[in-house]
C-alpha cells in the first residue's frame, strides 16, 4: 500500500477541489480515503493473510467503498453541508474518494492484491503497471531504507501529480466562479 498519509492526502485533495474552503469536507475526505486500512488490525488477531477479512480484503472492495460513501454522504448532507448538494451526490463523491484507496493499492509492487469484488469474488487484483512501492506495515520498518523508497515513490507517482492537479483545478474553479 502507499502510506496512510498518501491515501489521506489524496482524499484531502479531492475535498479541496470540491469545496475549497470547507475544512470539514477535506478532513472527512481524508478519513474516507484512508479508512480501508482499518483491516490492518487483522494482523493482531492472526487472521490468515489472503482471507476475506485480512488486509486488502473486504475493506478494500467496491462494496465497502459504497457503504462508506453512503454513510459519509448522509452525514455531510444531514449535519455539515446545509444541503448544498443532494445526499446522492455527496454519497457518490465519498464513494469515489474511498475507492481511491484500493485503486492506489492495486498500483503497488507487493502483497497479494486487492479484493475489489469481495464478498462476491475473493480474487485479488493488481494493475499491470505497478510503480508504487508497497509500504511496510510495521512502524519500525517504515523508518528504514525501504521506507524511504516508499516515500519517494509516493511523492513521484501520487503527491506531485495531485499537487499539480489541485493547483490547475483550483485555478480553473476560481476562474469559472469569477466569470
Amino acid at each position: 500500500m502507499p502510506t496512510i498519509f498518501t491515501h489521506a492526502f489524496v482524499g484531502a485533495a479531492g475535498g479541496k477541489l470540491l469545496t475549497p474552503s470547507r475544512w470539514s469536507i477535506m478532513g472527512l475526505s481524508a478519513i474516507c480515503a484512508a479508512i480501508p486500512d482499518v483491516d490492518v488490525v487483522s494482523f493482531r488477531f492472526d487472521v490468515a493473510y489472503g482471507s476475506e477479512f485480512s488486509h486488502r480484503g473486504i475493506s478494500h472492495s467496491i462494496l465497502f467503498a459504497a457503504f462508506v460513501g453512503l454513510l459519509a454522504g448522509w452525514l455531510v448532507w444531514r449535519f455539515l453541508a446545509n444541503r448544498e448538494y443532494t445526499w446522492g451526490r455527496w454519497s457518490l463523491y465519498f464513494f469515489l474518494i474511498t475507492l481511491t484507496h484500493p485503486i492506489l493499492d492495486a498500483f503497488t509492487d507487493g502483497g497479494l492484491g486487492v479484493a475489489l469484488f469481495a464478498p462476491f469474488d475473493q480474487t485479488r487484483y493488481f494493475f499491470p503497471f505497478r510503480p508504487l512501492k508497497v509500504a511496510p506495515i510495521a512502524l519500525s520498518r517504515f523508518f528504514s531504507p525501504r521506507g524511504l523508497q516508499v516515500i519517494l515513490s509516493g511523492l513521484a507517482w501520487v503527491w506531485m501529480p495531485i499537487v499539480l492537479l489541485v493547483m490547475i483545478g483550483g485555478k480553473f474553479l476560481t476562474r469559472s466562479e469569477n466569470e
